[in-house]
């Protein structure tokens, strides 16, 4: 039994049920089996039924950006202002979601171009503690727009998020009108504010600067909202239509100007570029 082991172990073989966890997953939507490597391949995108995925930062970066963009470093913030703890301390809340994450926190901005339109690009994370908006954050958003507004290009920011950081508390909520800000002087400048609102954007964000933009796009099936389906229909006491608070319910209502497939997404964020950015003087 020893010898057949060893020469099991030599040979590479991974246990089965890790084998079968990293080579499938479940589609959330048709609950059809796939490839991992296939559903990858197709950016994470059900080739069945078309559900959008979760995607990481760097992911959507690299889809976004041509390559040899930079990565702006990330905002250093004082942690745990309001020595927080519930089940757990804040602090340790953050080590965990930073082994997990090559991030420091859920904002990451990269400065590049898109099909050589010169661009920055900011990403929200919901991977890392549900994307939720924190000093961080903010800091983060506001740095990408003052690249954008040294470099004189549009400002992009890809939403995901479940609101506002509730262990920073009031310090939290304090980065709405600081983004808010940002897309004012963002105006003032003349410059495109391009909000890409991914599943899920809530909360205190999209009551800030995910609703901001000259342009809003969206994923297609993306959860757009501020509170809950159930806390709205709980309080209004009525059933809530089909489709309620989903990306193609708001772009039939007017909140959102179009509903783009992630794979068409660059091509589309550089056909806005091309007709929102003012022609450089020659």
């Amino acid at each position: 039994m020893n010898w057949f082991t060893r020469v099991r172990n030599s040979l590479g073989f991974s246990d089965k049920r890790s084998s079968e966890k990293d080579l499938w997953i479940k589609c959330k939507s048709c609950q059809e089996m796939l490839f991992v490597q296939e559903y990858e391949d197709n950016l994470s995108v059900c080739p069945r039924c078309e559900h959008h995925g979760r995607i990481s930062a760097d992911a959507r970066l690299n889809l976004l950006l041509d390559e040899g963009f930079d990565l702006l470093p990330q905002p250093q913030v004082t942690e745990d202002p309001l020595k927080f703890k519930d089940s757990k301390k804040y602090t340790d809340r953050l080590k965990i979601a930073r082994a997990n994450n090559p991030h420091h926190d859920a904002f990451v901005v990269g400065s590049g171009t898109i099909d050589s339109h010169p661009a920055v690009v900011g990403v929200q994370d919901f991977g890392f503690m549900g994307g939720s908006m924190g000093m961080a954050v903010g800091m983060a958003f506001c740095a990408g727009a003052e690249r954008a507004l040294t470099r004189k290009c549009p400002y992009i920011v890809v939403t995901a998020a479940g609101g506002a950081r509730m262990q920073e508390g009031i310090l939290s909520l304090m980065q709405m009108p600081r983004a808010t800000v940002m897309t004012r002087r963002l105006k003032e400048a003349g410059l495109p504010y391009i909000v890409v609102l991914t599943d899920p954007t809530t909360g205190g964000v999209t009551a800030s600067y995910a609703m901001l933009g000259d342009i809003q796009i969206a994923e297609p099936g993306a959860l757009i909202g501020f509170a809950g389906q159930r806390v709205i229909q709980d309080t209004i006491r009525e059933q809530l239509p089909e489709g309620f608070q989903r990306a193609e319910y708001l772009h039939k209502h007017g909140m959102v100007d179009m509903v783009v497939k992630r794979h068409d997404l660059k091509a589309t964020l550089a056909n806005v570029i091309d007709y929102l950015q003012p022609p450089v003087a020659a």
